[in-house]
């Protein structure tokens, strides 16, 4: 009988340690992301970079693009976390929601310049 209970003792320890797996996952997920990503803004701001250096036409047209589409990323980010903050869902959940139209804006970039240096 005294086993038993040892085993029902058991049980919460071993489900606490593998919900700890959960938060190492959303870790290694969040390294994961956030290396990708800086290795996406360093290929558009390197493309970016080629076409100044290049004297391209469309140069200065992007160097506008680039300003401009920086504030109303930024302006959607802010916009984001307040809606997160608003809706009551925690300083962290409101940073993801934030990061979202950043990532977005620089996806398209990338796909647009990089798909132009073919």
């Amino acid at each position: 009988m005294q086993l038993r209970a040892a085993v029902k003792f058991a049980s919460p320890q071993i489900a606490a340690h593998r919900s700890g797996g959960n938060a190492v996952i959303k870790f290694w997920t969040n390294c994961y992301e956030a290396a990708r990503f800086t290795c996406e803004a360093q290929a558009v701001m390197s493309a970016r970079f080629i076409l100044f250096a290049s004297g391209d036409p469309m140069a200065a047209a992007e160097a506008f693009r680039m300003i401009t589409e920086k504030a109303a990323a930024f302006a959607d980010a802010q916009a984001a976390a307040e809606r997160a903050l608003a809706d009551g869902l925690g300083i962290y959940e409101a940073a993801e929601q934030a990061y979202l139209p950043l990532r977005d804006c620089v996806r398209e970039n990338s796909a647009r310049l990089l798909s132009n240096a073919d």
